[in-house]
């Protein structure tokens, strides 16, 4: 059970590894392992698409199985790696068998993080991340019924619209000051938050859940501050932590999730790291960073892929995010850090421009609101190091 080329981990870093790899070494056999049952899936649909109906389940998958089978890809799904060992060039799994390679790359992704409190381990509550839950939260959401999501940021903020939009009766709760704090400049995140209130959410703010209890069928949620909030459902979006525990036990250098080169390799040659996990140096922004999106799991995962297979290429891609909310969507590129001073380009105020994001009055991240189709040119401001200038029409990127 030996191969040139092993994946741990079947989302959209490892599936793209496959054509990176492919892209240098047409027949060296690869061995995919899968945590998930299902065939490798996109997950920015769970939260946004599979809701609003524009996309069905049967759209999600990365690839079928003619794809796999056609490039020499064996499969294991369902199965779940406990151990490497670097030194001898092993991975063993949890059904016993253990597999040999030549070069390996850690694409596991992260783990939601969980409520550590009283009644936080209900099976009830949804950790979402995967499409098991998806199809759990659709089942559970059918007809009316109140909602409790817990936490404000990227999935959180998500799944409120999309079970608001599908009729049920949605709170948020969380401790911050307005939705998607992190990333968003104050005025913004407020005028947001007012569109999730007209859009009948309401929205529990500076407070967090302190015991979950099962009553007759339907939760109680007492918060720090007093309040109990009655739902039948509740889901939470409390963001992820690096999947890292085997990379630490097979003695891998980890910081902020795998360490990794410009090359995509760890403190191993023969070991790569990619996705959600790696931590790595962001060229353009010259640090390193840990980037959980779509855009950065498919071109980091291909990268690595290829140079798995000898391409040995510096990953310097700049990934973008995006997200849509109710009527507001937005992308966006570089860092996207609520904390830096920030400057405006609004055609329609809080809803349609531009953000930019200075560090040092230099533009080191820009947020596209509603304006689509601009990333690129966003990039190339970010990468020639502009200063802020008076002049918004001739420096940034026209709101118009």
């Amino acid at each position: 059970m030996n191969y040139p080329y092993i994946i741990v981990g079947g989302g959209l870093a490892g599936t793209s590894a496959i054509e990176g790899i492919r892209a240098i070494d047409k027949q060296g056999p690869i061995l995919l392992i899968g945590n998930e049952k299902h065939f490798p899936y996109h997950r920015p649909p769970l939260s946004k698409q599979l809701w609003t109906g524009k996309k069905k389940v049967e759209d999600i998958f990365i690839k079928d199985r003619s794809y796999y089978e056609a490039n020499g890809v064996s499969l294991e799904l369902g199965i779940t790696v406990t151990r490497i060992d670097a030194q001898g060039k092993k991975v063993h799994t949890g059904n016993r068998i253990e597999y040999g390679f030549q070069k390996l790359l850690l694409a596991t992704g992260g783990m939601p993080r969980r409520l550590l409190i009283p009644g936080g381990d209900l099976n009830e509550i949804i950790y979402f991340r995967t499409l098991d839950d998806y199809q759990n939260l659709k089942s559970q959401s059918s007809g009316s019924k109140t909602a409790l999501v817990i936490g404000g940021g990227f999935i959180g903020s998500e799944i409120a619209a999309a079970l608001s939009m599908q009729g049920s009766k949605v709170t948020m709760l969380f401790p911050e000051a307005y939705v998607c704090s992190n990333v968003f400049p104050a005025p913004l995140g407020q005028a947001l938050g007012n569109d999730y209130q007209r859009h009948g959410v309401r929205i529990v703010t500076h407070d967090k859940p302190r015991a979950i209890e099962k009553v007759n069928g339907s939760h109680r949620v007492h918060t720090d501050k007093g309040e109990t909030i009655t739902a039948d459902i509740i889901v939470a979006g409390l963001g992820i932590e690096p999947e890292i525990a085997i990379a630490c036990d097979a003695g891998l250098v980890t910081a902020n999730g795998i360490t990794v080169n410009e090359l995509l390799e760890t403190s191993r040659s023969d070991i790569y790291a990619a996705g959600d996990l790696a931590f790595f140096p962001y060229a353009a922004l010259n640090k390193k960073v840990r980037v959980e999106h779509w855009d950065n799991a498919q071109r980091q995962g291909m990268q690595a892929g290829r140079n798995m297979a000898g391409a040995r290429e510096p990953y310097a891609h700049m990934p973008y995010f995006f997200s849509d909310l109710f009527n507001f969507g937005y992308e966006a590129v570089g860092t996207i850090d609520s904390r830096l001073k920030t400057a405006t380009d609004w055609q329609k105020e809080n809803d349609t421009g531009v953000v930019y994001y200075l560090d040092d009055d230099r533009i080191s991240g820009i947020m596209l609101c509603n304006i689509w189709d601009k990333i690129e040119d966003a990039r190339k401001i970010i990468k020639s190091a502009q200063k802020i200038s008076d002049e918004l029409k001739r420096v940034f990127i026209p709101a118009k």
